[in-house]
């Protein structure tokens, strides 16, 4: 583990945090390529599946190069709030707005897909989800899906064949999306190829991870969750949730990944 005794003060600043190797003698390598990462967006998104991995990326880039795209059918701000009625009758919930549609999106390294109540609308306002995601992952180096979003990707037709989990408390319903998917019940996440899929909601920070790892290294990995003070699971198969719901892979062959 990274040493990060003499790593913050007090003030969370911009040059503290740039200036954090230097300080613990560190060589955190500098990345020459810039990256492209997109998140689809859309009405009754999960609020972690986008903020968690944001905050980890957000910080990787005050190191690394990325650029950022917010993409949805519009440019209209999104609400995160269920749609659904609810027992409570609250109204609460988070607005963003998007900084390009899906017409208008650049090309992308890196397409991130949440999940949310939004998943479950009618196929008729998801279509363009589905599209776009279809035609851009050809393109992409990575596909990153949190919770239920697995469920958008599958429709989209680019889970065919390969492993890949999702949020545990929605398993039936959104593993039914894709028979030719070969899901993987007992993970935290799952990569297989260039995707990676998570479990529910904060395993997106956890997959989000993963991706930090594979592609800048275990000790960038490590000092962004301790930026975060977020103590991050390491292995896949770490998942206290999959037994919660009485989930097993006895009859899976997915052969791991790290």
């Amino acid at each position: 583990m990274v040493s990060l005794k003499r790593f913050m003060p007090l003030s969370f600043g911009l040059e503290a945090l740039l200036s954090c190797a230097s300080a613990q003698n560190q060589t955190i390598p500098i990345s020459p390529a810039r990256l492209n990462i997109g998140f689809v967006l859309f009405p009754g998104f999960e609020l972690l599946d986008v903020t968690g991995p944001l905050d980890a990326l957000n910080l990787l880039s005050f190191n690394h190069t990325l650029n950022l795209s917010l993409i949805a059918s519009t440019l209209e701000p999104l609400n995160n709030k269920v749609r659904m009625p609810t027992s409570a009758n609250s109204s609460f919930g988070v607005s963003i707005v998007p900084t390009h549609t899906f017409a208008t999106a650049p090309e992308l390294d890196v397409l991130m897909i949440p999940g949310g109540a939004g998943t479950r609308a009618p196929v008729s306002e998801l279509q363009e989800i589905f599209d776009f995601v279809r035609v851009r992952y050809p393109t992409l180096k990575y596909l990153i899906t949190v919770c239920t979003g697995a469920g958008i990707a599958a429709r989209a037709g680019v889970l065919d064949g390969r492993y890949a989990t999702t949020n545990k408390r929605a398993w039936a319903q959104t593993t039914a999306l894709g028979p030719n998917v070969n899901w993987v019940a007992v993970a935290r996440w799952v990569e297989d190829g260039n995707i990676i899929t998570t479990s529910g909601v904060s395993a997106g920070i956890d997959g989000t991870f993963g991706w930090i790892r594979k592609v800048y290294g275990e000790e960038v990995a490590e000092v962004v969750s301790q930026w975060m003070e977020y103590t991050r699971a390491t292995d896949w198969r770490d998942d206290p949730f999959a037994g919660l719901y009485g989930l097993t892979d006895a009859n899976n062959t997915h052969p791991g990944v790290y």
